[in-house]
């Protein structure tokens, strides 16, 4: 159980309808909670497209012996490992809203002050495309400053979709914000016949808000500036922000620059107080 950029904290009976409900699913569901915005979904586990899935447990799937186990992870602030905090079995909606209620708890930070600098690292087991990677994005845009710049150290990034299709979509319209995407959407058919790709076009994008550096192990400076990004040389930027010496949080480097350093972004939500409501 972590916060979520589509359904606003993850699992539950997203995972019956998203997860094994084919194309249709998932790509109305993400294309609905990207329109709504991600600002007023993330960390919200009482939402519109929470709504929608509960309806479809409750007239649809009921009569199955459906049973949920949930865990919430997070990070030990001693050892800096991943550890359980929660452990949720159920076949009710109290075993999502208990398990949200302690992801919101220790998965969610929030800060004093907005993020002018912030570098995030993708680990290169796990992250290999932007479909994945930009959970960098989706998971600090509610704690970056106005003008500021998000740095994602990627060194396996090798593609953008984690599909043939999805990545052809990806080169093709770029991360260009809302108005752009939505008007793509209404001018090109292939881009319409999946609403997943158009959906993650929207999260993908900082909406002019703050710049967004991508530093690849494998993509080149003309693929990252063709989707919308700002590109930066993957091993120089890693000998100045080194993951292994920097720690979670707020930095100050040799030079006196702050940078705020997140490892996983998958495992959290960061926000600017002000930002959340």
């Amino acid at each position: 159980m972590v916060p979520h950029e589509v359904v606003g904290m993850a699992n539950y009976n997203k995972n019956i309808f998203v997860g094994t409900g084919g194309a249709e699913g998932i790509n109305k569901s993400h294309f609905v909670g990207a329109v709504y915005g991600m600002e007023n979904v993330m960390g919200c586990a009482d939402n519109p497209i929470r709504s929608l899935l509960n309806y479809a447990s409750e007239n649809f799937t009921n009569h199955l012996p459906i049973v949920y186990v949930h865990t919430v992870v997070a990070r030990d602030k001693e050892s800096g490992k991943l550890v359980t905090r929660g452990l949720f079995i159920g076949d009710d909606y109290s075993v999502f809203t208990d398990a949200a209620e302690l992801s919101l708890k220790v998965n969610f930070i929030m800060l004093e002050k907005p993020i002018k600098k912030a570098v995030v690292f993708l680990d290169p087991s796990e992250f290999k495309s932007t479909w994945l990677g930009n959970k960098s994005i989706y998971r600090t845009r509610m704690a970056m400053a106005d003008g500021g710049e998000l740095i994602v150290l990627a060194p396996a990034l090798k593609e953008f979709g984690e599909d043939k299709e999805i990545d052809r979509l990806i080169r093709k319209y770029g991360y260009f914000g809302t108005p752009k995407t939505l008007q793509n959407l209404k001018e090109n058919s292939d881009l319409e016949a999946n609403l997943s790709a158009a959906a993650h076009l929207i999260h993908g994008s900082s909406e002019g808000r703050f710049s967004i550096t991508y530093c690849p192990g494998h993509l080149s400076k003309e693929e990252i500036e063709s989707v919308g990004f700002t590109y930066a040389d993957m091993n120089t930027m890693i000998k100045k922000y080194n993951p292994d010496t920097l720690k979670e949080g707020f930095n100050t480097m040799p030079d006196g620059e702050e940078v705020f350093f997140i490892s996983n972004p998958a495992v959290g939500l960061w926000a600017y107080k002000e930002s959340f409501k």
